[in-house]
């Protein structure tokens, strides 16, 4: 069987030869041919948390006017008012808390903003942020309170806020509803 393979094998070098007999090579030309050695491909590398630019992008420009004392609050356009009222009655409980005691304005809207990135990483629904009354600021007015109000509609995330129980902190505190991203 060796035999009749071999004889096969170049009675099908001997058909190739003769129809390769008239082939001449194609000219030279100057582009190069491609290498066989092929490049393995970098991958683009990806934005972690971690590695983002953490500039703070809320805008302290005041859409809001609040007076000290007024029981302020605000729900997202297209949301029910039912939600609202269960976030007064504390339907949903509080899962984390940040105190903003004593911060400045500036420190205060960083602090939020990392805040509200580390209660969306963890999918927390309802936070307390305490803000204080501003009984130690310039004529006792709640300088955050205001601010914090405004940076909060600006989020994307925040679906509605209120002040705080009297047990939760009153009118020196806000609950918020934050959206769980699934």
């Amino acid at each position: 069987m060796a035999k009749k393979d071999s004889a096969k094998d170049e009675d099908e070098m001997a058909l190739f030869h003769a129809a390769m007999r008239d082939v001449v090579p194609l000219p030279a030309t100057d582009k190069l041919a491609p290498s066989s050695s092929k490049v393995p491909p970098i991958p683009r590398k990806e934005k972690y948390p971690e590695q983002a630019v953490t500039e703070d992008t809320l805008s302290d420009h005041i859409a809001m006017e609040i007076e000290a004392g007024d029981e302020w609050s605000y729900l997202r356009p297209g949301m029910s008012h039912q939600t609202l009222r269960r976030l007064r009655r504390g339907y949903w409980g509080i899962q984390d808390n940040l105190d903003l005691h004593g911060f400045t304005r500036d420190e205060a809207r960083q602090e939020l903003s990392a805040f509200l990135g580390m209660c969306a990483q963890r999918k927390y629904r309802c936070v307390r942020v305490i803000h204080g009354k501003g009984l130690s600021s310039k004529n006792r007015e709640p300088v955050l309170k205001i601010r914090i109000g405004n940076w909060l509609m600006q989020r994307a995330d925040v679906l509605a806020f209120c002040q705080a129980k009297l047990e939760d902190g009153g009118g020196g505190a806000i609950l918020i509803l934050l959206k769980v991203s699934t």
